[in-house]
């Protein structure tokens, strides 16, 4: 599986772009630890590729999150998400997270100051542990270094894709006041943000704080005409609408119902040994209130819920921070963080769902067909599949907090520095839901006393419906406390220099609380995700690295670090990287190592958690042919952790050179490549349906007709250690600067990354259900462009600056039909541009625009809505004006 690099690719690289130069422009020519190492050096051009941004670099985007600005960069791929596509059925509502390479959100590290920081206490889609970048205001942010090959050497699990490590601010001298409104040209996502930014810096020690205020509108599926439906028909898509609708389908299940009764249901078609196929699922057609007839969809009443659903959250965060740093003696300076969140989400989803939890015996006097005795369903106990429209939309409240305090020591001893700290931190969140939310038990009880007709909406009573409509609860916390310590310096001189050497050590304690209220825990709340998990574990890690000068033009990096982890064992992971630069305008790195992802607490002790994926029931969709097992239809699958999991490995490596053309153009490119075993996956239900759809373990069905499979009534899914995954690519960066006698001066940036390969295993089966594992390339497919670039302009002329940016996303392929073609999804490009006056004293006034043509997100017909909401924006042109002002 892994792809062979040639000298020709490395060519053709180099002749589209360039790596960006990882210096920021106000570091002072000292030995400075960079990311990526713990031994300082004097340049942070090292043997490993970093990106570095800076704050004008984060405000050039027009985003006023950190996830807006890293989510445009060309390195981030699938998995990476924001708040956009959160509904009633999320189950990390309010958060956001970077994946770099496409290997994941947890498989990316994200650090502060060179720290871990505690994971979201609730998982993204159940299984993605990740640290929520929404914790972090952009006011508190100095740069951002991205390092672009694995450093699990260096920092520990989860830096196999790459490591973003935050730098705060600590050059606050004096008050700086900055606020930013803005609106989109489509309709909501408002934003208000005000920041009161504050510091001293003296001889003996450097303090600052910070203070904001962030405030988002919610943006609804129906705001937006190309996502204001599931039924994507009109724009060549599938139809969506949900298979519970309202007032609903009767559906009758074989164990109900005597021989007679079964008998009398209509046969729609005869199986291969003979036997009839009977109809089971019956849209409500009967009393007054009757399912609308172009709601009904291959027997099937049906309930478009987009118009109900938030396509964006509305949010609200207050932040609070401090950094900084106070001689305490001669060569020792004590450090502090500080820093303190609240924020507020608010997410709404349509009427909860019910796929057959809840039934109607025949003798109840609210039976649809109780006045017909002639019918065959007349007297037969039924089950049904019905949206609880009586009792409102789903609407819940998230209100979380974050505190992280880190103390610390360093100095120096005998040429020696070293540096010790201790960390902790905690993010708890309560969501809420308080609207909407019907309890199955006592759904039930108010059928079966008569109290709620679900057949008959209008004829239902306020205190009938306030009788099963209940509240819901969920309480999460993720902690962790950690104490470090490092020690670097010189060991002996070499030919060409010193040997450079750090040691240290790490001892860390996690722990994660996801814990919904008792109703879910009895499973008394139908139609919405909820996860349970409880698990800790201690880690301690010791690990050393070296710098070796082997010639006065060549640096070898060598690193390992062991770790030994409470709850699978010890693993040790090392790292070789080497530094060439045989003329003064040119370098050549690159770098070896191996990286791993433990199990997330998620994953190890994940209880029972039910969740509703559409799902297509290819093998009786071919023996019955029926619209309704060959739609997406929505089942229960239910998912469980696995404490049996190991750990995800996986071995990199980066080839690199970086060649300064001129004083004012430099052009870089790396090659990267990362190969990955035992990959911690959720199997999926389309892909357990697929490949073991007779398996009554994982897919239970309702009895067979015949030699034809019945409905599906539940799918059990669980986490596995499976398969591998090899990619690899190219990153490429150009950097000019033109300085003109008139028209000012010019920078212009380019960024590229393009992948090669897109290796991944999974399960399929063939038309006899014969299973296995195969190779799928994912390049170019669903959620995974090839390529993305970016390109910009930035200018300055006496008293005013702008900045035009471009982002390209390629075009790729999306999921296949129930044919097996494939649509291909238009490529996307958008503008974000910035005017700024700084004309007056202390006050810098901007206007901007990010998606300035309001170009549309591009179509995608396998999603419900039409759109990708992991690679693409629903935003449209958002415009906005800010002020700075320092005094």
């Amino acid at each position: 599986m892994k792809p062979i690099f040639t000298l020709s690719a490395l060519s053709a690289a180099m002749l589209l772009g360039q790596t960006q130069l990882a210096v920021a422009a106000d570091e002072k020519v000292e030995r400075i630890e960079v990311t990526g190492s713990h031994i300082k050096r004097t340049d942070m051009e090292g043997p490993s590729p970093i990106q570095s941004i800076s704050a004008g670099d984060l405000a050039a985007t027009g985003s006023t999150d950190l996830i807006g600005a890293l989510q445009k960069l060309p390195v981030s791929g699938a998995g990476t998400f924001s708040t956009q596509g959160n509904s009633s059925d999320d189950t990390a509502n309010g958060g956001s997270s970077v994946a770099l390479r496409g290997l994941g959100a947890s498989s990316t590290l994200v650090l502060i100051n060179g720290r871990r920081v505690a994971v979201s206490p609730f998982a993204k889609d159940i299984e993605t542990s990740f640290v929520d970048l929404n914790t972090i205001p952009v006011s508190s942010v100095k740069r951002i270094d991205i390092l672009k090959d694995g450093a699990s050497a260096t920092y520990g699990s989860d830096a196999v894709a790459g490591v973003i490590n935050i730098i705060l601010r600590n050059d606050i001298d004096g008050f700086e006041l900055s606020g930013k409104v803005s609106d989109t040209a489509d309709g909501g996502g408002e934003e208000q943000n005000f920041t009161l930014l504050w510091g001293s810096s003296t001889d003996k020690g450097q303090h600052n704080f910070a203070l904001d205020y962030f405030k988002r509108g919610d943006v609804f599926y129906g705001d937006r005409d190309y996502t204001a439906t599931a039924d994507q028909r009109f724009r060549g898509g599938n139809n969506s609408l949900s298979s519970s609708g309202f007032p609903g389908s009767v559906e009758v299940v074989r164990g109900m119902l005597t021989d007679e009764q079964w008998a009398r249901l209509p046969v729609t078609g005869t199986a291969d040994d003979g036997t009839p196929i009977r109809q089971t699922i019956f849209a409500d057609v009967w009393g007054n209130d009757t399912c609308p007839e172009e709601m009904i969809i291959g027997d099937i009443c049906r309930y478009d819920y987009a118009p109900h659903m938030t396509l964006i959250p509305s949010t609200e965060r207050v932040s609070f921070s401090y950094n900084g740093v106070q001689e305490l003696a001669d060569g020792v300076e004590g450090f502090a963080e500080f820093a303190a969140q609240h924020a507020s989400t608010f997410i709404q989803g349509a009427g909860s769902p019910s796929f057959t939890e809840l039934t109607m015996m025949g003798d109840n006097p609210n039976h649809p067909l109780a006045d017909d005795p002639s019918h065959f369903l007349h007297g037969v106990d039924i089950s049904m599949r019905r949206r609880t429209v009586d009792i409102g939309n789903r609407k819940k409240d998230v209100d979380s907090e974050y505190y992280r305090a880190v103390i610390g020591a360093r100095g120096n001893y005998k040429d020696w520095d070293w540096e010790v700290a201790y960390s902790t931190i905690r993010s708890s969140a309560v969501e809420k839901g308080f609207d909407g939310f019907p309890n199955k038990r006592l759904a039930q009880e108010a059928i079966d006393m008569g109290l709620w007709n679900p057949f008959e909406p209008s004829t239902n009573t306020a205190e009938g419906l306030a009788y099963f409509e209940t509240t819901t609860t969920r309480y999460g916390s993720s902690t962790m406390q950690s104490v470090d310590g490092t020690i670097s310096g010189e060991l002996f001189e070499l030919g060409a220099g010193y040997v450079a050497a750090a040691f240290g050590f790490e001892s860390r304690r996690e722990k994660i609380e996801d814990n919904p209220d008792s109703q879910y825990l009895r499973g008394e709340i139908f139609g919405t995700e909820a996860t349970q998990a409880n698990g800790d574990r201690d880690n301690t890690a010791v690990f050393a690295e070296f710098s070796v000068p082997v010639l006065d033009t060549l640096e070898l990096q060598l690193a390992v670090r062991h770790e030994d982890y409470s709850d699978f064992g010890t693993t040790t992971d090392p790292k070789v990287a080497f530094r060439w630069a045989p003329i003064d305008s040119l370098v050549v790195r690159g770098s070896w190592g191996t990286a791993f992802r433990a199990p997330s607490l998620v994953q190890l002790h994940l209880g029972r958690t039910d969740e509703s994926p559409s799902v297509i029931d290819k093998e009786r969709c071919r023996q019955t042919g029926a619209e309704a097992d060959c739609e997406p239809t929505e089942y229960t699958a239910v998912v469980a952790g696995n404490k049996e999991l190991q750990p995800e490995t996986s071995e990199n490596y980066n080839l690199g050179v970086v060649w300064q053309a001129t004083d004012d153009f430099s052009i870089g490119v790396d090659y990267w490549n990362y190969d990955q075993d035992d990959l911690i996956k959720k199997i999926g239900a389309q892909k357990l349906v697929d490949c073991c759809g007779t398996d009554p373990n994982l897919v239970v069905r309702a009895p067979m007709q015949g030699s034809t499979l019945g409905r599906i009534l539940r799918i059990n899914d669980t986490f596995v250690n499976i398969g591998g995954r090899d990619t690899d690519g190219f990153d490429v960066n150009l950097a000019y600067a033109l300085n003109t006698q008139s028209m000012g001066e010019f920078k212009f940036t380019y960024n590229l990354t393009y992948a090669l390969n897109f290796e991944e295993q999974s399960f399929e089966s063939d038309d006899d259900g014969n299973t296995s594992i195969v190779v799928e390339d994912l390049n170019g497919e669903h959620e995974h462009p090839q390529f993305r670039w970016t390109a910009g302009v930035d200018w300055a002329n006496n008293d005013w600056l702008a900045t035009l940016n471009i982002n390209f996303i390629d075009s790729y392929n999306d999921l296949a039909d129930s044919e097996g073609n494939k649509y291909e999804i238009d490529s996307w490009t958008t503008y974000d541009v910035t005017v700024s006056y700084i004309g007056f004293k202390d006050l810098t006034l901007t206007l901007g625009a990010a998606n300035l043509f309001n170009e549309e997100a591009p179509f995608v017909p396998s999603d419900a809505m039409g759109i990708d909401a992991k690679t693409h924006s629903t935003l449209g042109r958002q415009a906005y004006f800010k002020f700075d002002y320092k005094f």
